[in-house]
């Protein structure tokens, strides 16, 4: 008899970046794997920060979806929720709390029907799994919450939220959550640390996955070059990804302007984001000609552009280190990428990198040391890097390792 799963999520499918991707890959795996799968989410939003066609005119409401591939069927109910399209640290307060209120209406009409043996709130937004308590405390199910990202701290550090009495508001509703949790699971060894300080219980690690067989490596670098408008000679260095200001972006303009007179390196910064209007203006004001901005790229061809960069930026700022991990990375590892990542010892991602030798490593918020690490990675060879890369992406963050080692876990837990 197949089991009955629950997620609780603000982001999910057709979304093709961070959560959302990652949640929607989640749910067919499990359905693909026996599981009887719904989901209680809202309409894709991220990163543009506006809701996406078709769901525009469907926003404002409650509305309910059967997604069928292959024999397999998902229930999806997608709840309304405030977007703000320049987002805030207030903003997305707004946004969350309107989604948890959304949602717990959604939640309330379900309890009735069959019950469901798991039920999983993905974080951000920490808060969801005050609703997977509620399903808990009522059917009897095995509550999983899983942490993407240390939003808590991560408002803290970032100064998203200033207030030192909401901050530790915040921080006692989610201790009681992780008081609460059956299963609490997390995406590194960095962030699995921070949250047994809190948790005082072990912690699963439950990594990001890629699908090794639709990003892989292209030989005919030289050829996608040319096939994108650039010069065969010309040393292309992207970033693409969400376009926030957690990253610190603004350090790829000040490299940019830097090494303006090498005339044969392009910088390209492509993705979309509440950020990006204004790192356009900044590179602008520096009159950088060796910076383009690109909008998304469609999945279909995502692997064939990832293959053209020389080099592909992972920057993130200090503050960042063990809070997030940057979901582009599997998929740069996954093409055999020669990542430059900016990270600072001592957190899981430096040592990750260090340990199996995929990825060029600078201190984070360090501008020399950013500009040093691009001439590196421009006149060393890196191909040991990239089949260091690759090989690991093949070992270890598959879509199918990572879930049949994590449902066991749940089935036993």
């Amino acid at each position: 008899m197949s089991k009955r799963f629950l997620l609780i999520a603000g982001n999910f499918s057709p979304e093709l970046n961070g959560i959302g991707k990652y949640n929607g890959e989640m749910i067919k795996w499990l359905s693909a794997n026996g599981y009887e799968c719904t989901v209680i989410t809202t309409y894709p939003y991220y990163p543009e920060w506006k809701v996406q066609a078709p769901y525009t005119q469907k926003k404002y409401r409650y509305s309910k979806e059967i997604l069928q591939d292959n024999g397999l069927k998902i229930t999806v109910y997608r709840c309304p929720q405030y977007v703000p399209a320049k987002p805030s640290g207030k903003k997305r307060m707004i946004l969350d709390f309107s989604f948890v209120l959304s949602a717990t209406w959604k939640l309330l009409q379900l309890l009735p029907a069959k019950k469901f043996d798991f039920v999983m709130a993905v974080v951000p937004s920490f808060h969801l799994g005050l609703l997977a308590i509620l399903y808990k405390q009522l059917r009897g199910a095995k509550f999983l919450y899983h942490i993407q990202d240390l939003q808590i701290e991560a408002a803290r550090d970032f100064n998203m939220i200033r207030s030192s009495w909401l901050i530790n508001i915040m921080l006692s509703v989610e201790k009681y959550i992780l008081s609460q949790a059956d299963i609490i699971s997390s995406i590194s060894e960095g962030m699995i640390r921070k949250i047994q300080e809190k948790a005082n219980k072990d912690i699963i690690l439950f990594p990001n996955w890629v699908d090794v067989s639709q990003f892989y490596p292209i030989e005919n670098r030289t050829a996608l070059k040319m096939e994108y408008g650039f010069k065969a000679t010309d040393k292309i260095l992207l970033y693409s990804g969400a376009i926030g200001e957690k990253q610190g972006l603004e350090s790829i303009l000040y490299t940019a302007k830097a090494l303006q007179d090498q005339d044969d390196l392009k910088f390209l910064i492509c993705g979309s984001g509440p950020y990006k209007e204004q790192l356009y203006l900044q590179a602008t004001t520096l009159q950088l000609s060796n910076v383009i901005f690109l909008p998304l790229q469609p999945y279909e061809y995502f692997n064939r552009f990832l293959n053209m960069a020389d080099i592909h930026l992972v920057i993130q700022k200090s503050s960042a280190s063990d809070l997030v991990m940057p979901s582009k990375l599997t998929t740069i590892m996954a093409v055999g990428g020669l990542a430059l990542i900016t990270t600072n010892s001592g957190s899981s991602m430096y040592e990750l990198i260090q340990r199996y030798k995929m990825g060029i490593l600078v201190n984070a918020d360090n501008l020399q040391a950013l500009k040093e690490g691009v001439n590196r990675a421009i006149t060393e060879n890196g191909k040991d890097i990239a089949r260091n890369a690759r090989a690991y992406a093949e070992t270890n963050l598959s879509v199918g390792q990572i879930m049949s080692r994590f449902t066991k876990v749940v089935a036993n837990g």
